[in-house]
């Protein structure tokens, strides 16, 4: 009984990475297969060389592509590539990469002379290109394509190919003898990502527009960035057209922001072809003034803005943004310093004229109903928040010292302060403690006029409300407080100090905690007056 022969295996083509040769990924060969190729190679020795083509871009961080357009036959793996009949020579042609790209409006080079009709069609019929991409860091991949849409799409490739078939069409007799089809043969060497280099390659052979816009969202914007700098190289206008199309329609992670615009730095577009994208990456008015303009009208938004929680969250966000640490600063000017003032100048108005209106001397008229509409304490908190967040924008900008001399000028203020009732009056010292804090921990430096006027104008109100700000803190450091106060005093000449501290003397001997511990400072200032004069005196004595 006869047995029945196993079907022979259907042999298929993978598209793989290969490693580097070795002993191990020889390809096996049959005898007679060695046979052949022997006296291929007595009867028909012939140089050939390959064609070489911009390589790839760096390596994505993209998923794994996806389905191919290429028929999965035609991408081999050079250890499994079956042999070709007669390889003819090829003419060589060095192309260096191009960093320009200008999408055309005409043909990108005129067509190539007419060749004889058998010739045509015998080249054109079916895969007559093969393409090798070989990895910088190792690996290869061979990919069997069609020359009429490489030359359609690309016009590296369209010159590569139109040398090619010159060549052909001078040994015409080379075409029929063994009765075998040649094969062009393109290399691109130092390839970063050979997937990337493919997914490029496949777009040309997509039949529609919709289908290059599904790939690239399927893609995503990483691996598009990385498309578009191939298609770019080998002047791939359908590729180009359709990434910056994608790239202008969506999102971008600062990631792939920084990616795109180092790819710009490198590529040179065409303005009509980028002019959204360049939109969304720079400002084509001056920096400077549109900087200044913006910031300008943040702080007057929020010096007006009645929201409590919205007002926070907005101080905190520009604060961030303006301040000479922030991360998001990347060479921006300071916010003017003019304009700051401005701004601090109409809070400290509106809060002239709210104790104006607690101590019932505003006039009427100059009553608006939006001012009525919250309680009297919570608007004049609202504007002494203004104040102090613009002064934490000086301080950080180092321009605070006129706004030492500026509160301490404020008379009106420190008269209304001793006749105002004591809920509303310690706000004005908030403003004080904020300035103490800042000298005495050496954030704010000032000449001594300055000093001497805040002190002698503020020392005592701040006296009197310590109580007040010790129960109602609002952010404040009670102990930095304290410290930066005998801090600041202790920067005054000593008869100056003299004073204050005996005014400070009466003080705490009457209300104790209700008023701020200065004990270490008034210690330091004795020391300095009595002991040391003491030491003066013995030692002019001798």
């Amino acid at each position: 009984m006869e047995r029945k022969k196993p079907k022979p295996r259907r042999r298929t083509w993978c598209c793989s990475f290969t490693p580097p040769s070795s002993p191990d990924h020889l390809p096996i060969k049959s005898k007679s297969q060695n046979h052949h190729n022997k006296s291929e190679t007595q009867s028909k020795k012939e140089k050939t060389t390959t064609l070489s083509v911009p390589n790839s871009p760096h390596t994505s961080k993209s998923g794994f592509p996806i389905v191919s357009r290429i028929d999965p036959r035609r991408i081999l793996s050079p250890g499994r590539v079956s042999p070709i009949d007669d390889i003819a020579s090829v003419a060589t042609l060095d192309s260096a990469r191009s960093n320009s790209f200008r999408a055309p409006t005409q043909p990108l080079r005129p067509p190539p002379p007419p060749l004889p009709e058998s010739l045509v069609s015998r080249f054109e019929e079916g895969f007559d290109v093969r393409l090798n991409l070989r990895g910088k860091k190792g690996g290869s991949m061979v990919l069997e394509l069609n020359s009429s849409v490489l030359s359609a799409n690309s016009e590296v490739f369209a010159g590569l190919i139109s040398d090619y078939k010159k060549g052909l069409g001078l040994r015409k007799e080379s075409l029929t003898e063994g009765g075998s089809q040649k094969m062009c043969r393109m290399e691109v060497p130092e390839v970063e990502n050979l997937n990337v280099y493919r997914d490029t390659i496949e777009l040309m052979f997509e039949d529609n527009d919709h289908n290059v816009t599904k790939r690239l969202i399927n893609i995503g914007v990483f691996r598009s960035i990385d498309i578009l700098e191939v298609s770019a190289g080998i002047k791939f206008t359908k590729g180009v057209l359709a990434c910056l199309k994608y790239l202008e329609a969506v999102p971008w992670t600062e990631e792939e922001e920084e990616k795109l615009r180092s790819l710009f730095t490198r590529f040179k577009f065409d303005d009509a072809t980028t002019r959204d994208i360049l939109g969304r990456l720079y400002l084509h008015d001056s920096v400077e003034d549109s900087q200044l303009n913006v910031a300008r009208q943040l702080v007057w938004s929020i010096s007006a803005c009645e929201d409590a929680n919205a007002r926070n969250e907005l101080k905190s966000l520009v604060k961030g943004l303006l301040c000479k640490s922030s991360v998001h600063e990347k060479k921006n000017l300071d916010l003017n310093k003019e304009d700051l003032y401005s701004v601090c100048h109409s809070c400290l108005s509106s809060l002239v004229s709210l104790f104006e209106e607690a101590s019932d001397t505003i006039l009427p008229e100059r009553l608006m109903k939006k001012d009525t509409r919250k309680p009297l304490i919570e608007r004049i908190s609202r504007q002494v928040d203004n104040i102090n967040w613009l002064l934490e924008i000086m301080l950080d900008g180092q321009v605070a010292e006129d706004f030492v001399d500026i509160w301490a000028d404020q008379q009106q203020l420190i008269k209304m302060h001793d006749n105002a009732s004591p809920m509303i009056r310690y706000e004005l010292s908030r403003v004080s403690a904020m300035l103490f804090i800042a000298m005495g921990t050496r954030k704010l430096q000032c000449r001594l006029q300055s000093r001497s006027g805040l002190l002698q104008a503020w020392f005592g109100p701040m006296l009197l409300d310590f109580g007040w700000l010790q129960r109602c803190r609002k952010g404040l450091d009670m102990k930095t407080l304290e410290e930066a106060m005998g801090q600041t005093l202790l920067t005054l000449p000593l008869k100056q100090q003299y004073a204050l501290f005996m005014e400070w003397f009466q003080h705490f001997s009457k209300h104790g905690t209700e008023c701020p511990n200065l004990s270490k400072a008034f210690q330091i200032w004795w020391r300095r007056t009595f002991l040391r004069d003491t030491e003066a005196y013995a030692i002019e004595s001798r």
